[in-house]
C-alpha cells in the first residue's frame, strides 16, 4: 500500500506576497483620502479606528507598515506605540501630526509612506500644517537612518504640559471644518475629537451664528457613524402643530393632510446620526416623547400602534441656557441631563477677532467660487474688527457678500463697501 505523505504548505516568499499597510485613525476620511494614495501605489490596505483594532488587525494581517493619526479614540499615542514597536519590530511604524521617537518611518518603504501622508495632508491643508515634509534621496546604505521631518509632524506634547496661546501651532490641531487659531477654537477641535468616535450624546451650546452646525457635521465625520446619514432638523422652524409627525413620522390619515404615510427624521437617521438644532425650542410635551427615545431607543409614528427600534446617536444644539431653564421648568431637566452627556461650547466671534482675518480670507475665497475673487484693503479690515459682530460668523458672512455685490468690478473690498445693515441672525 503506497504511503501518502502529508502537505507541507510552503510560506510564500515576502517579494511575493502583496505589501499591506496598516491605517489607524478615528477620522474616517483620513482613512479613506490615505488608502486611496497607498492603493495607487499597490499597497493593500487594513484601516482601524482605535488602538486596539489596529492591534488586532496587526496580529491577523501582519502588515509591513502601519500610519497611525495624531489621537486614538481608546489608548494613550505614545504607550500604544511603544508597545507596538516591542510586540511588532518589523513592522514600519509612521505617526501622523504627532512623531515619537519609536514611530518614525525607517524601512524600506519609508519614501512610499513619506509621500502617502504628505499628499494626504495637502489635500486637507486646514487640518493639518501645511509645511512640507522633508524628503532628500536617500541612498540604501541610508534607508534606516532615523527620517528628519519638518513642522508635517509634530513632537508629542507631554500630558503635563500646560498649553498656551503661543503653543498653539497655526492650523496644526484644529478641523477644517472651524477656521480660527485661537486657543478657544483649537479647544473646541480638541473636545470634537475626544468625543467623536463614542455614542455619547453631545449638546452644543453657542450664540446665534456661531457655528454649531458645523461642529455636529464634524462629530458625525470623525465618528464610526460617517458613512451613514445625517439628518438635520431645527426644531423653531417647523410649527408646533407638525414638528411631532416630522420628528417621528406618521401613518396615511393620521391627521388632516397626510394622504400618505412618511418616515420622520428620526427614523431616516438610522444608523448615522441626527441634530436637533435649537432643542430648547422644542415643546414640553413633545420632549417627554423623545425622551423616551433617548432612553430605550423606540419610536411611535403618529396614528400608529406598532413601535419602530431605531439606532441613532443624537447631537443637540441651543443658543438658550438650557441648565438654567431645566432649573425653572421651561426645559426638562430628565431630558437635559440626558442630552448634556458632554457639552461644547461655540465662542462667539468677538471673543477670538485675532482669527478675523482668516474668517475674511476664508469667505472671499469660498465667494469668489461664484465670482472674481477680491481681496480687502487695510481700511475695510479695521472697520470689520471695530464692530461688534451680534450675529457672529454668519453676520461677518453676510457683510462681506453685501461687500462683494457693491464693489462691482473692482478687485478690492475698501471700507466703503462694508455696511453692516441691518441683519436676520
Amino acid at each position: 500500500m503506497q504511503q501518502t505523505l502529508p502537505v507541507t504548505m510552503l510560506p510564500v516568499p515576502p517579494r511575493l506576497r502583496p505589501r499591506t499597510a496598516l491605517v489607524a485613525s478615528a477620522d474616517g476620511s483620513f482613512r479613506q483620502r490615505l488608502a486611496q494614495v497607498l492603493i495607487g501605489l499597490r499597497w493593500q490596505v487594513r484601516e482601524a479606528e482605535g488602538g486596539a483594532q489596529a492591534w488586532a488587525e496587526a496580529e491577523t494581517s501582519q502588515p509591513e507598515a502601519m500610519i497611525v493619526d495624531s489621537w486614538l479614540p481608546d489608548l494613550d499615542l505614545e504607550e500604544f506605540l511603544k508597545d507596538f514597536r516591542t510586540s511588532f519590530p518589523e513592522v514600519d511604524l509612521v505617526a501622523a501630526g504627532g512623531s515619537p521617537a519609536h514611530a518614525h518611518p525607517r524601512g524600506p518603504y519609508r519614501q512610499e509612506l513619506l509621500y502617502a501622508l504628505q499628499h494626504c495632508q495637502d489635500s486637507d491643508t486646514a487640518a493639518w500644517n501645511a509645511a512640507p515634509v522633508t524628503q532628500e534621496p536617500v541612498s540604501a546604505e541610508r534607508s534606516s537612518a532615523p527620517v528628519k521631518i519638518c513642522a508635517a509632524i509634530l513632537p508629542a506634547r507631554p500630558a503635563a504640559e500646560v498649553r498656551t496661546e503661543k503653543d498653539v501651532a497655526p492650523g496644526g490641531e484644529r478641523l477644517p471644518e472651524l477656521i480660527g487659531n485661537a486657543l478657544c477654537m483649537v479647544d473646541v477641535s480638541r473636545r470634537i475629537r475626544l468625543v467623536a468616535p463614542r455614542m455619547t450624546p453631545v449638546l452644543i451650546e453657542g450664540p446665534t451664528g456661531s457655528g454649531k452646525e458645523l461642529v455636529a457635521e464634524a462629530l458625525h465625520r470623525l465618528s464610526t457613524r460617517s458613512r451613514k446619514p445625517f439628518v438635520a432638523l431645527n426644531c423653531a422652524a417647523i410649527p408646533e402643530a407638525l414638528l411631532e409627525a416630522e420628528l417621528f413620522g406618521h401613518t396615511r390619515g393620521a391627521f388632516t393632510g397626510a394622504v400618505q404615510g412618511r418616515v420622520g427624521r428620526i427614523e431616516a437617521a438610522d444608523g448615522g446620526t441626527l441634530f436637533l438644532d435649537e432643542i430648547g425650542e422644542m415643546p414640553l410635551g413633545l420632549q417627554s416623547k423623545l425622551l423616551r427615545f433617548v432612553e430605550c431607543g423606540e419610536l411611535q409614528r403618529v396614528g400608529d400602534n406598532e413601535t419602530v427600534r431605531v439606532d441613532v446617536r443624537i447631537l443637540a444644539a441651543t443658543h438658550r441656557p438650557l441648565a438654567q431653564q431645566a432649573v425653572t421648568g421651561a426645559f426638562r431637566s430628565d431630558l437635559y441631563y440626558r442630552l448634556a452627556v458632554f457639552l461644547i461650547r461655540t465662542p462667539a466671534l468677538a471673543a477670538h477677532l485675532e482669527d478675523l482675518p482668516l474668517l475674511v480670507e476664508h469667505f472671499l475665497a469660498r465667494l469668489g467660487r461664484e465670482m472674481p475673487v477680491k481681496r480687502i484693503d487695510e481700511g475695510a479690515l479695521a472697520r470689520l474688527k471695530a464692530h461688534d459682530w451680534p450675529g457672529n460668523v454668519r453676520e461677518l458672512e453676510h457683510v462681506l457678500e453685501r461687500a462683494v455685490i457693491l464693489a462691482g468690478e473692482a478687485p478690492v473690498v475698501t471700507a466703503a463697501e462694508i455696511d453692516f445693515g441691518t441683519l436676520v441672525n
